[in-house]
Parts: structure tokens; C-alpha cells; sequence
């Protein structure tokens, strides 16, 4: 959600100082990309980064890579051996995120995919001890059904823009597909026996998920 600029910038001065590789990526994303507001961002990207390091996966599975800002956020918390399987549609964006990770030094542990990720997630033969939720709202409910059992017991699912702008609490607009897809993947997950979760009102929302 919003919150003032007074606020954001009492939080960053109270956080490390953001990597100055990602530093350059924001700048390139707001000057050269649409909806550079997308970008995850230096607090968001701060929590995933932690929560990354506090679950210490072997596989994470991003669903949205837009132009890597995340991914790199969450590859800081990958074991040595590990890898990240990152999937984004807009193929525009595929040099760009890959310059970032070879800048990064993680070239050979994040594995890009592009195209439609519902197709792409079945062809993943593999457990996932995080993935990061974050592609066409639309496709909630159908992302959280196909990696679902792909997650073992203790794993964790992060979506984000789960509050999508305040509008989860208004009257919704039955022709808002996105705002739909939001609210039924958020009262899926509620209703979903398999897993408890918690919402962190960070931003656009995070909820974090944890398989039981």
C-alpha cells in the first residue's frame, strides 16, 4: 500500500544500502522500460532477500523476471550448489535481465525461461523450496495450481500485488480481470487446507505462504 515518502525514506535509511549493481539496474529499468514501477524495488527487495537467506533453497522458481531486479534479490540467498528458474513473457526484456545476472555473477545459476508460464511450469520436472509469484494477476489461482506440488512440506510461495493498489476492498468492477484474479487466488490460498500464510502489507502486498 502507499505510505508517505517521509516513511519510505526513514526505512531505507534504517536498511543496508542497496547493492550498487541494483542501483544501476532501477535506473536502466526507469529510463529505458514501461512500468518501470514493476521493479521490486530496494525495500522489497531487501525482504525477499532475507526471507531468500532464511530458507536457503537449493531451487527457487521466480514467475515474472520483468528485468531481473527480484531474481537477483532472491539468488542471494541460494545455497552454492543452487539455482533459480526465472519466467517471463515479454521476450523484450530477455537481454537486458540476463546482463544483469551475468553482472551479478550469477549467469550460471539463473535459468531463464521465456514464454507463457503456465505452459512452461509443468515442463519443470523438480521441487521448489521458494518461488516468487509475481506475473499476470489473471493467472494466480492457475500458477498456485501447478506449483502447488511442486513445493515440499516447509516450502514457501511469496505472491505479490496482493492488495493490487487498495482494490481488493472495493466494490470490484466484474470486467477488472486482474482485480478478480487477485481476490479469488487470495481467498484460494485462505481456503486451501494444505498451507497457512500471512500477509506483510509491504508495498502492494506480499503474502507469504508455507506448505504444511
Amino acid at each position: 500500500m502507499e505510505q508517505s515518502v517521509e516513511l519510505e525514506n526513514y526505512i531505507l535509511a534504517l536498511l543496508e544500502d542497496e547493492d550498487p549493481l541494483l542501483q544501476e539496474l532501477a535506473r536502466d529499468t526507469f529510463l529505458n522500460v514501461l512500468r518501470p514501477r514493476m521493479l521490486s524495488g530496494h525495500i522489497q527487495g531487501s525482504v525477499l532477500t532475507m526471507l531468500s537467506q532464511m530458507v536457503h533453497p537449493k531451487r527457487i522458481l521466480e514467475i515474472g523476471t520483468y528485468t531481473g531486479y527480484s531474481a537477483i534479490c532472491l539468488a542471494k540467498g541460494l545455497q552454492e550448489q543452487g539455482y533459480l528458474h526465472t519466467i517471463e513473457i515479454n521476450d523484450e526484456l530477455e537481454n537486458m535481465a540476463r546482463k544483469y545476472f551475468e553482472k551479478a555473477g550469477f549467469e550460471h545459476q539463473v535459468l531463464q525461461h521465456i514464454g507463457d508460464a503456465k505452459a512452461i511450469i509443468p515442463t519443470l520436472q523438480e521441487y521448489f523450496d521458494l518461488v516468487f509469484i509475481d506475473g499476470d494477476k489473471r493467472d494466480y489461482v492457475a500458477y498456485f495450481d501447478l506449483v502447488i506440488d511442486k513445493v515440499p512440506s516447509g516450502g514457501i510461495i511469496i505472491a505479490d500485488n496482493i492488495l493490487w493498489s487498495g482494490k481488493v476492498v472495493e466494490i470490484p468492477d466484474p470486467n477488472d480481470e486482474q482485480t478478480q484474479g487477485i481476490l479469488a487466488f487470495n481467498q484460494k490460498v485462505k481456503d486451501d487446507p494444505r498451507v497457512s500464510q500471512t500477509i506483510l502489507p509491504l508495498r502492494d502486498g506480499l503474502m507469504i505462504i508455507r506448505k504444511k
